[in-house]
């Protein structure tokens, strides 16, 4: 279907500032620019409200916790943040995590691992799987249910994902939305929407340099950077997201493709005429909006059926 109206604005206002390209710049220009278009167009009228948020240490990793208002137990959902492990925050993610707890009725831990180039893999595995083991053992204190689910978005999926095959036998679910399942693979939606679309082909390849700037020789087909390589038999049941101008929309359907043939029950949702990134693009797209309340709904709904 054509592109949606709302992001076809935002990606025009976007283009019409004049700014360099991400990957023609440094991280912590990329950095201050996606604090720019979530952090600083919130305000306190616009802030999610929920029961109570506090800044914690998970295991040595540092994270924010949000507990719904009322009475729990509620599910814990493990929070890992996109941005192509270079970029994004706590503070970039906080009112996509509010929403989750407030509209998902779950506690909700956010991840603050740390980003590349300054911690290359794999750091951002490391204290991924570091914070949800240490959620798992704290799960009491959490959310109190029994129920702890991991879930992200881009490279926050792909952690997201690793976590879910390390931890099969522990975590209750799992949500990758628009994931990164697949550094090795070559798909069409990569040449079908390498520019244009927000994420664009020469970021993917900036983000995934900075990534993999450690020094060693690294095998892409390991399944810490493609999930998709590793047997998925048992892993827990899965929300999948994808969007149709996506360059990553063809890896995470086929993830969620090996997922099912696995025996893995599989949730899977394709958002047409949305772009990479529609989580943080609301406030311009109302069927962004629609997209993140129905992944939410979605959440929701496993985690009932899994109580």
């Amino acid at each position: 279907m054509p592109l949606d109206p709302g992001t076809q604005s935002l990606l025009d206002l976007i283009a019409a500032a004049g700014y360099p390209p991400m990957h023609e710049g440094t991280p912590t220009t990329a950095r201050q620019a996606m604090r720019s278009m979530t952090v600083d167009l919130v305000t306190d009228e616009t802030r999610i409200p929920v029961g109570e948020v506090t800044d914690i240490d998970a295991g040595g990793v540092p994270a924010r916790f949000y507990r719904p208002e009322g009475d729990g137990p509620w599910p814990t959902l493990v929070w890992i943040h996109g941005g192509g492990w270079v970029i994004g925050d706590l503070d970039t993610y906080d009112q996509t995590c509010r929403r989750f707890c407030r509209d998902g009725e779950m506690a909700v831990l956010s991840v603050d691992y740390r980003l590349a180039p300054e911690a290359p893999f794999p750091a951002a595995v490391e204290d991924s799987m570091t914070a949800v083991r240490w959620a798992l053992e704290h799960r009491a204190e959490l959310g109190g249910s029994d129920l702890v689910a991991v879930g992200g978005d881009s490279a926050g999926g792909n952690l997201s994902a690793i976590a879910a095959q390390e931890l099969r036998d522990q975590l209750a679910a799992q949500v990758l939305i628009y994931p990164s399942t697949d550094m090795a693979g070559d798909y069409p939606s990569r040449a079908e929407n390498a520019e244009g679309y927000f994420l664009d082909l020469a970021t993917m390849v900036w983000f995934s340099g900075h990534y993999l700037s450690g020094g060693e020789r690294l095998d892409l087909a390991d399944p810490r950077l493609s999930p998709i390589a590793s047997d998925v038999a048992g892993v827990a049941p899965a929300v999948v997201v994808t969007a149709e101008y996506d360059p990553l929309r063809d890896e995470g359907e086929a993830y969620a493709d090996k997922l099912a043939a696995a025996g893995v029950k599989v949730d899977r949702t394709r958002y047409d005429g949305l772009v990479h990134g529609f989580l943080d693009m609301g406030a311009m797209s109302p069927a962004a909006d629609a997209a993140l309340g129905d992944i939410i709904a979605l959440t929701k709904a496993l985690l009932d059926r899994l109580a």
